[in-house]
């Protein structure tokens, strides 16, 4: 991975508990976070006592290369949000003002959390389809703005290939959204939820209560039986 490719934008732990309809008990399961980039997720969870570990190959820069990246990104991207506000829900976010805050008090929350974490082992330079970690290591997955968000660059295969992986190392993973960038619903979402249920996977779509992407209040859930997953 090459710092110039990657495009930073951290969600809070409050945008995690309403796009994966976590429960206070799933708060207290052990949680893998795949993809998760520069979120407060980690951060926030860990103060409030929960175990999480993040994974992300960006974790390999430095804090002060992901924040530098972050502000160089930042303006591109809230300029693209305002020329492109009718593809948003303008209900919680307010205004393109208000996600600037949202998004960057997230940021930093990860950036200051990030050295201590990277040495306690909760932000790892790792990322699927192979992860280091053992079978059933974690009782739930979540992949945030990754999987089929990116379907125009990560084909069906390697779709596949990720999820069969965290279903290797957690009883259940959920992934939020389904859409992809364009705002349409990816096209590997069928073909890979035909596959995983041909290995014995229940995969199901979910409502959740978050929807800032129109169309993106969708989240997969997929688990499977314990002796599958080894």
């Amino acid at each position: 991975m090459r710092l110039e490719s990657v495009v930073p934008w951290g969600r809070s732990l409050d945008e995690y508990r309403a796009m994966f309809a976590l429960s206070p008990d799933d708060l207290h399961k052990r949680i893998l976070g795949c993809g998760d980039g520069p979120a407060s997720f980690n951060a926030e969870l860990t103060e409030l006592g929960g175990s999480v570990v993040s994974v992300d190959p960006v974790y390999q820069f430095s804090r002060e290369e992901i924040r530098s990246r972050v502000e160089e990104v930042r303006p591109s991207l809230l300029e693209s949000v305002r020329e492109n506000r009718e593809a948003f829900v303008w209900n919680v976010i307010p205004n393109v003002e208000f996600l600037e805050n949202l998004r960057m008090t997230a940021m930093n929350r990860f950036l200051a959390d990030f050295e201590e974490g990277c040495d306690e082992g909760r932000y790892r330079s790792e990322g699927i389809p192979e992860l280091v970690f053992r079978a059933q290591e974690f009782e739930l997955a979540l992949v945030s703005h990754f999987l089929f968000l990116y379907s125009e660059n990560l084909d069906e295969e390697f779709h596949f290939n990720g999820l069969m992986e965290l279903l290797r190392v957690a009883r259940e993973v959920r992934v939020f959204p389904l859409l992809e960038l364009s705002g349409r619903r990816s096209p590997h979402l069928e073909p890979v939820l035909k596959r995983l249920r041909s290995e014995g996977v229940t995969a199901r779509i979910q409502t959740v209560d978050y929807e800032f992407q129109k169309g993106g209040d969708e989240m997969l859930v997929l688990t499977r039986c314990p002796d599958q997953g080894a």
